[in-house]
């Protein structure tokens, strides 16, 4: 099979002088009768084609070398060259990167000269220039080539590049591997400064294991160097000018990194420890804390921010995110950092991208990277336009076990790293045991980063010391590798003794290290105060997160509105628009007229123009958001001859923000969790993600659970995004129907985030513009919104006119449209929500029947649920003795067991409560349109049926 074009170049490059002509002569043969040449050379010529100068005719300005073919047996050197192949190839099977262990795998031959049929002797007779172009002038023979290329390959420090197609970037790395400039080579300054580093961390994990015996810590023991790493990141950003550095990681080493690179003082880490009933361990005063929620967090979730080189000359801030123990899933919310502190949004259009204001760190554990499938999906946004953020640095913190099982029952792959390779991304492997090669590979990864705009992965291979965390007992579940951990030494004095050896230190400095380390933790902890606590109290919700969402004026004036409409349907000089869009949108230019509605498209269109008016920057995202799922938004249009975009919100003339929208992958959950990094990161930016149909979002239930609904309690972390979520029924199956309401409203207390089920264009203007103004601010929270699908999107019912838009404000619950009570006679209220209270009106309107004995209302938003509005309402029915909640949703989904203890609390005694619905059910919906017809058709005569 022929190679691909780089390996073919790459091979042929090999060959010089006097063996072309032959090589030449051969393949004339070849072409007549392959079987007519020697088999080694038919093997070459059915791998590599033709030769690459028969068809450039390049000059041949290579020297030739002092001896000709003659002296040589040409089938040794062609096995000689596949033999230099095979090292560059395979290497990294045979490199010394296991500090423990090993490889239990399948053995390879790839390096052994036998496999090639090649011994020393042959070896030494091939010049060294015709193997390797570029060897040094101390390389002179086949066997110095082979030894050389084996010791930059098969050491500490091994690559595999072979899966990057691009020419450029492969020759890069043979460049720079085969330069010899890959491995640094640091001071004897540098070295005692390193290994101070590796020994703070030691003595940080050994304190804590002596102090606060079995207590769950999650040891870096066995991946020390990753403090190095981490450090050697920060240094080049600094040289380079780079703002942020954006990092997360799961827990393993995680207390390590918050003292030893956040900051994170030791006596607050300390005092996080202390699990006394009645007394509590006081840092001292002064020392900073991580920013906490109310329900506060384990310590090994918590994230934090350090300046370097200080507050004061700031030049880069390093950011560790929150992270729950959901491991990978704080993968995509860094890249939503980083992305959100490059991009400029201040004026009109696209944003603009600055990729060196912000780098993402990524230390992933190697059982999760190659098993959680946030980490693929996360990778794959890595060269997407919308969320592409100038290449990420990864390494995986390889301590070979996933809690107690063994990497052949973790993972189908030879090593945690494959992954990578399906996405071209260059991997270092280096041994955790030679902290210089650990440093070097950060360097190359910094290099490559910088030029070629791509994701780098570092798999850092190393150990575990301890159990899982600390009160595990390993030696039960892999006994004879613990064995060998148990005799190992730390890397701190393995480092140690080779520095002695150097004679960079003396003997006995280390264990001077030790001790100052020690002396200094113990100092620290001595020093700290017991206080007695008492009972504790409960924590609570800050009070500024009670109220405040009635107090923004959302209204616009009407020659606003009708300015902003008519930029929207303006289009550059020779745009070659789709006529039938066209006609679609062009519907829209009246719309504000008197007597005229305004669709939900054009209701959000207007919201989206007059917020970007108001110079605050939208980013919306989705799997089909330019055009929308239900072809309703439009918001990207093409020209039909170029094919070029254009988005009508970047014509505005008063636009004084951007306006970025990207259709997405087809990912919820790293596509979700990006948009929530995002948010946080800028959190004066309206971040927008809708869902093609609500039903997929669960997919992402993770990034609902432990980062948008809790992340504010547990950690501070504050988000103002909105989630848009088509739900409703239209007999189109369980995953086209219900976008699990009920699951969003059990997740709702201590005002986390605001629910909403809204059931006009105006409704719909002006929540988003309340959400907009909410920007920034203490009452800030996501905003989980239910949307119409295609039965409900275009539905008159929907629209709006608009006196609504420039008279009107949000209303969480609002009087049934097209309908007068009689509130003296009513003795039915009736209350529901989204989609079901449309047909209910349209069912209204067919009928004959006054409905004097009904009073209808609708409940828009569910959380905070209107309970003040509603008991208003209440107290005006002075006749009322049945309270109905109609949903079409299953009995055991939907709003009922949510909003049924509000209404519990607010009927009077002489009322009941009932609830009309589909039965219980298991699947949330069925797809059989005539049997949905049915129930539907069942629910709504119910509703408006008099008892």
């Amino acid at each position: 099979m022929i190679q691909n074009g780089e390996s073919v170049q790459q091979f042929w490059r090999q060959i010089y002088g006097p063996n072309r002509g032959y090589i030449e002569e051969q393949y004339e043969l070849y072409k007549e009768n392959s079987e007519a040449v020697e088999a080694s050379l038919k093997e070459i010529f059915d791998t590599y084609g033709e030769p690459a100068w028969l068809e450039e005719r390049e000059n041949d300005t290579a020297a030739a070398p002092s001896q000709g073919f003659a002296d040589v047996n040409m089938e040794k050197i062609t096995s000689a060259l596949k033999y230099v192949e095979a090292i560059r190839r395979y290497g990294h099977t045979e490199a010394d990167i296991y500090p423990v262990g090993g490889y239990k795998g399948e053995n390879t031959t790839y390096l052994d000269s036998s496999t090639y049929g090649l011994t020393d002797e042959d070896l030494k007779e091939i010049p060294a220039k015709w193997l390797w172009d570029k060897a040094p002038a101390d390389v002179e023979n086949g066997l110095d080539v082979i030894n050389r290329l084996k010791k930059y390959y098969t050491g500490t420090m091994t690559f595999e590049y072979e899966h990057v197609n691009n020419h450029e970037e492969r020759e890069w790395f043979i460049d720079f591997i085969e330069s010899g400039n890959a491995r640094v080579e640091p001071t004897d300054e540098e070295r005692k400064n390193l290994l101070q580093r590796l020994v703070d961390v030691e003595g940080f994990e050994s304190f804590l294991a002596r102090t606060f015996v079995g207590q769950k810590r999650f040891s870096i023991e066995g991946l020390e160097s990753m403090v190095p790493m981490i450090d050697e990141v920060i240094n080049h950003a600094i040289q380079d000018n780079t703002k942020n550095v954006m990092m997360g990681m799961a827990h393993r080493g995680r207390l390590a990194v918050l003292a030893n690179v956040l900051g994170k003082p030791y006596d607050k880490i300390f005092s996080e420890f202390n699990y006394t009933s009645d007394k509590e361990l006081m840092p001292s005063e002064g020392s900073q804390a991580i920013s906490y929620g109310w329900t506060d967090d384990v310590k090994y979730h918590y994230g934090g921010t350090k300046a370097y080189p200080s507050d004061k000359e700031a030049k880069t801030r390093i950011t560790l995110a929150h992270n729950p123990s959901h491991l990978e899933f704080v993968n995509p919310v860094v890249e939503g950092f980083a992305r959100a502190a490059q991009d400029e949004r201040k004026e009109k259009g696209y944003p603009k991208r600055d990729e060196n204001k912000a780098v993402a760190l990524l230390i992933h554990g190697d059982a999760a990277f190659i098993g959680e499938g946030v980490v693929a999906e996360t990778l794959n946004l890595s060269n997407l336009p919308g969320y592409n953020t100038g290449g990420s640095i990864h390494i995986i913190a390889n301590n070979l076990l996933g809690y107690t099982t063994d990497r052949e029952d973790g993972r189908s792959t030879r090593y945690a790293s494959d992954l990578a390779k399906g996405f071209e991304i260059p991997i270092i492997r280096v041994n955790a045991d030679d902290p210089i090669s650990c440093i070097s590979a950060v360097k190359i990864a910094w290099e490559y980063r910088k030029k070629f705009k791509k994701d780098f992965l570092i798999d850092l291979v190393g150990y575990r010391r301890h159990g899982h965390n600390e009160m595990d007992e390993p030696r039960t579940t892999q006994p004879t590798l613990y064995k060998e951990i148990d005799n190992h030494p730390p890397v701190a004095k393995l480092f140690a003794d080779r520095l002695v050896e150097r004679g960079t230190i003396k003997s006995g400095d280390y264990e001077k290290l030790q001790e100052e380390i020690y002396n200094k933790l113990h100092g620290i902890y001595s020093n700290m105060n017991e206080q007695k606590i008492g009972k504790p109290e409960l924590p609570k919700m800050p009070k500024y997160l009670l109220n405040g969402l009635e107090k923004f004026e959302t209204k616009v004036d009407l020659d606003v509105l009708k300015k902003l409409n008519q930029e929207l349907l303006n289009r550059p000089e020779g745009f070659n628009a789709f006529k039938k869009t066209e006609r679609i949108l062009g519907r829209r230019a009246k719309m504000l007229d008197e007597g005229n509605i305004v669709d939900w498209g054009a209701g959000e269109a207007l919201a989206f123009a007059s917020i970007l008016r108001d110079g605050i920057p939208i980013r919306i995202t989705g799997q089909d958001t330019e055009r929308g799922t239900f072809a309703h938004r439009h918001i990207v249009l093409r020209d039909v001859e170029t094919n070029e975009k254009y988005s009508p919100m970047h014509g505005l003339s008063e636009a004084k923000a951007s306006f970025d929208v990207r259709n997405s992958p087809l990912s919820e959950v790293a596509v979700l969790g990006f948009e929530y990094g995002y948010s946080v990161q800028s959190p004066n930016t309206l971040v927008i993600w809708e869902a093609q149909f609500g039903d997929f979002a669960n997919v992402a239930q993770v990034v609902f659970d432990q980062f948008i609904s809790s992340a504010r309690a547990k950690w501070g972390e504050k988000s103002n995004m909105v989630l848009l979520l088509p739900h409703g029924y239209e007999g189109a199956g369980p995953e086209h129907s219900n976008a699990r309401l009920e699951r969003f409203l059990q997740g709702a207390a201590e005002n986390n985030w605001i629910i909403a089920n809204v059931t006009s264009s105006a409704q719909l203007f002006h929540i988003l513009r309340r959400q907009a103004a909410l920007r920034g601010r203490d009452e800030a929270r996501p905003l989980v919104m239910m949307t119409p699908k295609s039965s409900m999107i275009r539905n008159p019912l929907m629209g709006a006119t608009a006196k609504e838009f420039s008279e009107g404000k949000f209303m969480p619950l609002r009087q049934q449209p097209n309908f007068e009570p009689n509130r003296e006679k009513a003795t039915r209220l009736l209350i529901g929500s989204g989609k079901v209270m449309v047909n209910i009106e349209e069912e209204m309107s067919k009928s004959d029947e006054n409905y004097d004995w009904l009073q209808i209302v609708r409940v828009e938003q569910l959380y905070p649920f209107p309970e003040k509005e509603l008991k208003a309402e209440l107290d005006k029915l002075p006749n009322v003795k049945e309270i109905v909640w109609v949903q079409e949703e299953p009995k055991n989904m939907g709003p009922w067991d949510f909003v049924s203890d509000y209404l519990r609390d607010l009927k009077k005694d002489d009322q009941t409560l009932s609830v009309i619905s589909r039965p219980r059910r298991a699947a949330p919906a069925g797809g059989v349109p005539i049997f949905h017809k049915a129930a539907q058709s069942s629910i709504i005569n119910q509703a408006l049926t008099k008892n």
